[in-house]
């Protein structure tokens, strides 16, 4: 069993043949923990602390719908754990619905161009 409640791995990459950037974010008892390289580990747990249940372990919703927009090459990947939970979760920006999840997870995704969230 980990001492975090929060160890997750974020593996970023800015535009297709770009150099993966990878990030960790640890925290335990609410508080963001030494050994996390994300920008912002303040902000990323506040972040993941407000968004990650609905985002990590969404529920199937068939009357979703999505804007046809493209926000940007961008994609991240973020894997670890959660409260106890598996997290195996994907971002883009291809539709409004993934602009709307990168945005809300931006301060975990890295911080860096692209991952502000800005159209």
């Amino acid at each position: 069993m980990s001492r975090y409640d929060v160890e997750l791995t974020v593996t970023l990459l800015e535009a297709p043949g770009a150099a993966e950037q990878q990030f960790v974010l640890l925290a335990a008892d609410g508080e963001a923990a030494a050994g996390s390289t994300v920008p912002d580990p303040r902000a990323a747990l506040a972040a993941v602390e407000q968004h990650g249940e609905e985002i990590f372990f969404p529920v199937p919703r068939p009357d979703r719908r999505c804007t046809q927009q493209y926000g940007g090459p961008q994609t991240a990947t973020v894997t670890g754990t959660f409260r106890g939970r598996p997290v195996d979760c994907r971002f883009s920006r291809t539709d409004g619905c993934e602009i709307a999840k990168w945005r809300n997870m931006a301060p975990l995704l890295g911080g860096v161009a692209g991952s502000t969230g800005a159209i």
